[in-house]
């Protein structure tokens, strides 16, 4: 590896670490980043970018969880649902076609966006918005799925879902931190068992994302819950426009 190239990864850590810290969903921005700049095969930046997470998720958590924004009672069904098919789709990416996961990282992305832009009324502090715990350990399910697959790590899915629910911000946040782990640990056991995990790779990546998201998520506590939406927003649609731009410029030269 070069120097650029070890300089590169290291920023994109941060920066990517910054993001999942502060709104949740900087993952997003960590496999297109690595594929499309790095020029990193995707179903290896998929596996590197899971094995990452790990880290993040777990700096994510404790920040988090010391200011008591994790609601355990949900992270608990959220992990039920999320372990198992979180391998599954660690499984079922290994054998896509890069094109197809390309596309459905985009699709998953600017569709989050566009929902979050939609205006919603957010539950206050004791509200009672606690879904039904079967209903728990579906969303985290499909967490687990959708993000394995496209090596998202958790956040971008569950986030948009859980606002969508009318859950403060912070607590979605907190969730989407928690659930890394455990999705981010099954979904790398799997690439490993593929062969497709670059360990170096995903080390390397970690290191970045360990400084971004300890900072960031100091970062979502000192500010304002309506600009941490709008921030998720944007973001969303701004990464998943660029992806599906990309491709359709691809499908027609």
């Amino acid at each position: 590896m070069s120097a650029a190239f070890l300089l590169g990864i290291g920023v994109l850590g941060i920066l990517s670490g910054v993001m999942i810290g502060c709104i949740g969903i900087g993952g997003v921005i960590l496999v297109p980043a690595l594929a499309y700049l790095m020029g990193v095969p995707i179903h290896a930046a998929i596996a590197a970018a899971m094995l990452a997470f790990l880290v993040s998720g777990a700096i994510g958590t404790l920040v988090f969880a010391s200011h008591k924004s994790i609601r355990w009672d949900m992270a608990a069904w959220l992990w039920t649902g999320a372990m198992p098919a979180a391998l599954a789709g660690a499984l079922l990416a290994s054998a896509a076609p890069g094109r197809v996961l390309e596309l459905l990282i985009g699709l998953l992305t600017a569709a989050s966006g566009a929902h979050s832009l939609l205006p919603t009324k957010e539950a206050h502090a004791g509200d009672d918005r606690t879904p039904a715990n079967p209903t728990l350990a579906v969303i985290g399910a499909v967490t687990g799925f959708s993000s394995a697959i496209t090596g998202t790590g958790g956040p971008l899915v569950l986030v948009p879902i859980l606002m969508w629910l009318d859950m403060p911000v912070l607590t979605a946040i907190g969730l989407s931190q928690a659930i890394q782990l455990p999705i981010a640990a099954l979904a790398t056991a799997g690439n490993a068992y593929v062969g497709v995990l670059d360990l170096k790779l995903g080390l390397l990546i970690a290191v970045g994302l360990s400084i971004g998201t300890w900072a960031g998520a100091r970062i979502a506590h000192a500010v304002p819950r309506a600009v941490l939406r709008r921030i998720v927003s944007v973001v969303l649609v701004g990464v998943g426009g660029s992806i599906l731009a990309k491709l359709a410029q691809q499908a027609v030269s």
